[in-house]
C-alpha cells in the first residue's frame, strides 16, 4: 500500500514510519526539515503547510495520507487539513486529540481541564478535524501519549464506545502509529471520529 505521511519528522510521525515500513508499504514522508528523515527505503520530500504546493507536490492521488502534524502554533493544523485535501489523496487519515471538540463529550469531564490546557490551540485542532471529516476523512482522538512500544493488542472504537478520558492513563504513539496504518489497510470508519485504544 502506498503510505503518505505528513509530519513525519515529530514523535508519532517517527512511528508512522517504522510500522508503515514493517507492514511492506510504500512510505513518503513529508517534512520541513527532510534531512531529519534517516530512513532507507522512504521516499522524502520536503514540504510546509504554509505553502499548499510544496505538500500537493508530494502526494500522489492513489496514496492514503497520514498525518501526525503537530501544533506548532495556533493555525497550523487547519493550514495542515486544507493543504492535505487541496492535495487530494485517495485517503485521510488524521492524527487529534480525545476530549476536543466531537470527542468533549464521550471524554467527559476532564475534556474542559483539556480544553484549558490547549489554550488558542484548541478551536485549530477543532477546526482542523472538521476540514478532515468533511471531506470524507478519519479522524484519530488519543488520549494522553506516551512514547511506550507498540501495545500486543489494540482496538479502534466508535466515540459511542469510548470511555472517559482518564488522564492518568496513557496510550503509546507506537500504538496509535499502528492504529492508524490499520484503518488506512481495512478503511473501516471514512467519516468518522475515532478512538484507539489498547485492548
Amino acid at each position: 500500500m502506498d503510505i503518505t505521511i505528513l509530519g513525519a519528522t515529530g514523535r508519532t510521525g517517527r512511528f508512522l514510519i517504522e510500522e508503515a515500513l514493517r507492514r511492506g508499504d510504500g512510505v513518503t514522508a513529508i517534512a520541513r526539515r527532510p534531512e531529519r528523515i534517516m530512513a532507507p527505503g522512504v521516499r522524502v520530500v520536503a514540504g510546509d503547510v504554509e505553502d499548499p504546493a510544496s505538500i500537493a507536490a508530494g502526494v500522489s492521488h492513489d496514496t492514503t495520507l497520514v498525518s501526525a502534524l503537530g501544533t506548532d502554533h495556533a493555525g497550523i493544523l487547519t493550514l495542515g487539513a486544507r493543504a492535505a485535501v487541496a492535495a487530494a489523496p485517495a485517503r485521510l487519515i488524521w492524527l487529534g486529540a480525545y476530549g476536543t471538540g466531537e470527542s468533549a463529550r464521550a471524554a467527559g469531564p476532564v475534556a474542559d481541564k483539556l480544553g484549558a490546557l490547549l489554550g488558542d490551540r484548541l478551536p485549530d485542532k477543532v477546526q482542523a478535524d472538521g476540514i478532515i471529516l468533511a471531506a470524507g476523512g478519519t479522524v484519530f482522538h488519543a488520549g494522553l501519549l506516551s512514547e511506550d512500544a507498540a501495545g500486543p493488542v489494540r482496538r479502534t472504537v466508535r466515540l459511542t464506545q469510548a470511555p472517559p478520558l482518564d488522564l492518568a492513563v496513557s496510550i503509546g504513539r507506537a500504538t496509535v502509529a499502528a492504529a492508524m496504518l490499520d484503518e488506512a489497510h481495512d478503511q473501516r470508519f471514512p467519516g468518522e471520529v475515532v478512538v484507539p485504544l489498547v485492548a
